[in-house]
């Protein structure tokens, strides 16, 4: 036979038991960062930011995540909980490009980063590129499919420059509430550097047109701004783990494409949505 029904009460103090034991947790991370600290001993250059490492954690979140809290609500906390821990070892500020939509930059900003990390807006990626150039250990954050912000990329093809390091939400879904797709920007330490997932590259071509974006289909995305003469463009491709670059620029040849230059410009975590069933599922490009 089942027992009574518990009283209020007692369910309050199962509760505060619980929220208790959540900050002591809390407490003890903070603790192990700070010997983590004391193990580094020296600053390091570059972008504190791990996102191989963070994708590799928002993905078995949703493996084990069950009952009645909504997900957003588990990732949104272990992202902050995340982002700041990552501020208290190294601080960095975050430049983002407001020039498409200043509320969806600033929600994925919020959402990924939390408010312990610094904000600063800029009206073009020309600013953020320009904020990391003299702030090495800062992440800039620009749209990733959008052409409006022109091909602010190609700031990124000198070995020295800044490079994209992730494509944010890790995690994608319909109903994310910071689902604008954003590159995370960044002078990567060589922790950062993802390598054997999605490669993103720089690419100078003239003859560009309709039947070029058909030659390409679906084996990559691609968001092109018109320059020049000739049907001049400059392309931003982002390629799942399993295509080559080389791939990409034969079916542009064959389509009468001719490609002037080419550059790796980052990589980031492969992409995954989440299906009804609550399944990780690789998006494919």
């Amino acid at each position: 036979m089942a027992g009574p029904e518990p009283s209020l009460a007692a369910l309050r103090a199962e509760i505060d038991r619980i929220d208790e034991a959540m900050h002591g947790l809390l407490i003890e991370r903070s603790e192990i960062i700070g010997r983590l600290i004391a193990v580094k001993r020296t600053a390091e250059m570059g972008s504190a930011f791990r996102p191989a490492r963070e994708a590799e954690m928002m993905r078995r979140l949703v493996a084990r995540h069950r009952g009645i809290l909504p997900l957003d609500t588990a990732e949104s906390i272990l992202r902050v909980i995340i982002a700041t821990f990552t501020y208290i070892q190294a601080p960095y500020r975050l430049h983002a490009d407001i020039s498409t939509g200043e509320a969806a930059m600033r929600d994925s900003a919020r959402f990924h980063f939390g408010f312990t990390v610094p904000f600063q807006e800029h009206l073009g990626a020309a600013g953020v590129l320009r904020a990391l150039a003299v702030a090495p250990g800062d992440l800039g954050l620009v749209p990733a499919t959008s052409a409006a912000v022109g091909a602010w990329w190609t700031g990124l093809e000198a070995h020295d420059a800044p490079k994209i390091i992730a494509r944010l939400p890790f995690i994608e879904r319909a109903d994310h509430p910071a689902g604008y797709p954003v590159f995370a920007v960044a002078r990567p330490h060589p922790d950062a550097v993802i390598r054997d997932e999605a490669t993103v590259w720089s690419l100078s071509v003239s003859g560009w047109g309709m039947k070029a974006a058909q030659a390409i289909g679906l084996a990559a995305e691609v968001v092109a701004v018109p320059e020049g003469a000739f049907d001049g463009a400059a392309l931003l491709v982002s390629l799942p783990a399993d295509r080559k670059i080389e791939a990409i620029t034969d079916a542009l040849q064959k389509a009468g494409v001719s490609v002037r230059s080419l550059a790796l410009v980052g990589s980031h975590a492969t992409r995954y949505t989440v299906s009804a069933d609550g399944k990780l599922i690789p998006t494919g490009r």
